[in-house]
């Protein structure tokens, strides 16, 4: 074999070289890991001017890349908090579960079970329709209360579960009041004892005094119907309802209505 010259073998072997160069020099260059402090930083910039995207991947890289640091239970919590101001609450509560399940004991764990509860309770239904959200966020606020008691949420957790219980009753009594005036007052007593039952505490109670008295009338129950609507006007004379459980009392019974003024 006929070996090539010496200077043509060293041309050869510096094009190889500077074409090696050069595709290195083509291929772009690795990007950093940067440290979870500063992708912490980012985040939290991203978050204050609304670039939920942006956020949630700067967070999402520290619980990947650094998930034995400091910085890895805030930012599992703020991916779950840069849904919930995006209002993508399914997913916001996915996040917010996930947090809890890993860190129950964290220092802000008493502020991202408020936020689980929240992301029930602000996608809240109007009576007409299912309050099975209602009930999940009242288990939630619950949850608040008893796990962390000492928490500066707990005191709003427990008003928002009156809130969430007396929505509760509305339905209840929306509920009775259909099958009432579709003649079925059968099912409306149910409903209706349900919520006095159940529901002591709320504002629908005069009003299902008043409705459950109208059914014992329109089954035959005056006496009954009577006792109610003298209870409705002792305790609660100041109300609508009981402005018309008076009202109604003459028609009812004489001796219900001189008992009521006593």
């Amino acid at each position: 074999m006929q070996m090539l010259p010496i200077s043509l073998s060293r041309f050869l072997l510096a094009g190889l070289l500077l074409a090696a160069g050069g595709c290195a020099w083509l291929r772009p260059a690795p990007t950093p890991i940067l440290p979870p402090d500063e992708l912490y930083a980012q985040g939290e910039n991203d978050l204050e001017r609304r670039r939920y995207l942006e956020a949630r991947e700067a967070f999402r890289k520290i619980v990947e890349r650094h998930p034995n640091s400091a910085w890895a239970p805030r930012a599992r919590f703020l991916i779950g908090e840069a849904f919930y101001r995006e209002a993508e609450f399914d997913k916001a509560v996915k996040e917010f579960e996930t947090f809890l399940a890993f860190y129950p004991r964290h220092q802000v764990a008493d502020l991202v079970q408020y936020r689980l509860a929240m992301s029930y309770y602000d996608q809240l239904k109007p009576i007409e329709q299912d309050q099975g959200l209602t009930v999940k966020a009242m288990e939630q606020f619950k949850k608040l209360v008893k796990e962390y008691s000492d928490s500066r949420y707990a005191t709003d957790a427990l008003a928002k579960i009156d809130i969430c219980r007396g929505k509760l009753a509305q339905k209840e009594l929306w509920v009775a009041t259909y099958y009432f005036s579709q003649g079925n007052p059968s099912a409306a007593r149910q409903r209706l004892e349900f919520v006095l039952k159940e529901y002591p505490r709320t504002l629908v109670i005069p009003e299902a005094l008043y409705t459950l008295a109208e059914v014992n009338f329109a089954e035959g129950k005056s006496r009954e119907a009577s006792e109610l609507l003298q209870r409705l006007a002792n305790e609660y004379g100041f109300t609508e309802w009981g402005k018309r459980a008076r009202q109604r009392l003459p028609r009812a019974s004489p001796d219900a209505l001189d008992r009521a003024k006593r």
